[in-house]
């Protein structure tokens, strides 16, 4: 129950105790249509996959460890109450066709409850697309697949140490390649690159390997917030609103700002004064380096310092990229990254036609209250949304003209 992204538990706490009646829909959406998912996985063995995660509840040694650990130098991180709430919890009912070449897969209910559905999904159909290209191979074939692999791996953690003072956690739940190849990766970077590992989303995996337990917040909230809002004016403060709500539930900790959901620059120009002192800012759309040089002017212009500030890159990353950024702004910021699919799902030219690399696949809110949700992202390839939503969106929150950005994963 555990093998989920840490934010999404802190996520779901937040909602447990500010919406938690509110009904929403998620919605699979793969972004990267060549890669037919109906014609790789048999649905009588996705069906049998999901069917044993609404089997799932939290051992006595999950509990324990949420409970009773320390998560960014607070204990009791997750309240009883919400405690007494998921140890009894049950994922809802999934809705599953298919539909040409492609699944749709959709999940319907409480929000709080079906939330969580979302990271499972996602796992659980990119390893069985994993599975479904290695079947095909004999043992020799697979044993030298994964040996060029980890080769590849221990390239990219050996130029990351050879970067002084980076410092980079693991984000890659989602879409990896397969658990046991996650946790692969996690233990390759510890032994890497020691205390500068600084740790991972994975909730399951950081328990067992005693690690910190890595994230905050995503898109998600905003989303949901924006679909509820009964006005233009609801609607516009809606993204203060969610962080408003974060700020109370955590008692002031965790106090890392997601800006792009509609657009990075009108977000941060709107800003009420009380976010410029929060911690940090989270880089997730558009180009990384304009977001994180807008955050650095919002910074000064509100009278903060912004070598105390933490700006984490997580958008689509590979070593290249974040060696670049690091070199640009570190001693200007206090630099992170969030690094995932390109961590935990990296088999690009290992097999024939590719077949293997990753793709972009993601599980989204889709609406709230049978309101539809929107989002616009610092990349309009990223935006989501029926396209009179979208319109209305961009005039509610100013949204001018943007870059395309190839989305990758």
């Amino acid at each position: 129950m555990i093998d989920t992204d840490f934010y999404k538990l802190l996520m779901c706490q937040s909602v447990f105790h500010n919406r938690p009646d509110v009904r929403v829909t998620f919605s699979l959406i793969n972004r990267s249509k060549h890669v037919p998912l109906a014609r790789l996985i048999d649905e009588g063995e996705l069906r049998e996959q999901l069917d044993h995660i609404r089997s799932l509840s939290l051992t006595r040694g999950e509990s324990t460890w949420l409970r009773g650990n320390t998560f960014y130098g607070k204990r009791q991180m997750f309240r009883p109450d919400f405690m007494e709430w998921f140890e009894n919890l049950r994922l809802p009912p999934y809705f599953l066709e298919r539909v040409g070449d492609q699944y749709e897969l959709t999940f319907e209910g409480s929000w709080p409850e079906v939330m969580l559905w979302e990271i499972p999904a996602l796992a659980v159909l990119m390893e069985l697309r994993g599975r479904a290209v290695l079947n095909d191979m004999k043992k020799f074939e697979m044993q030298v697949l994964y040996a060029r692999a980890t080769a590849k791996l221990w390239e990219k953690v050996e130029r990351l140490r050879d970067a002084p003072g980076l410092r980079i956690a693991d984000f890659g739940t989602r879409r990896r390649h397969s658990f046991l190849w996650q946790d692969w990766c996690v233990q390759a970077m510890t032994e890497g690159l020691g205390d500068r590992f600084a740790g991972t989303s994975n909730c399951l995996i950081a328990k067992n390997r005693d690690l910190e337990a890595i994230g905050t917040n995503a898109h998600e909230l905003p989303m949901v917030y924006a679909a509820l809002a009964e006005d233009d004016a609801a609607l516009a403060q809606a993204p203060y609103d969610v962080l408003a709500d974060w700020h109370k539930e955590h008692s002031g900790n965790l106090r890392i700002i997601l800006p792009d959901t509609y657009g990075t620059v009108g977000f941060l120009e709107r800003a009420p004064d009380w976010l410029a002192g929060w911690t940090g800012i989270r880089i997730d759309s558009g180009a990384p380096e304009v977001g994180a040089e807008a955050a650095i002017a919002w910074w000064i212009a509100r009278g903060e310092d912004p070598t105390q500030k933490l700006v984490i890159f997580s958008d689509g990353l590979d070593v290249d990229k974040m060696i670049e950024l690091h070199a640009r702004f570190h001693g200007r910021v206090r630099v992170s990254f969030g690094w995932g699919t390109l961590l935990t799902n990296d088999f690009r030219g290992l097999t024939q036609d590719d077949r293997l690399a990753p793709f972009s696949l993601v599980c989204k809110a889709i609406s709230a209250n049978g309101r539809p949700t929107v989002k616009l992202s610092d990349n309009p390839n990223k935006a989501m949304g029926p396209q009179s939503e979208i319109d209305r969106y961009k005039r509610v929150f100013a949204v001018g003209e943007q870059e395309r950005r190839e989305v990758m994963v």
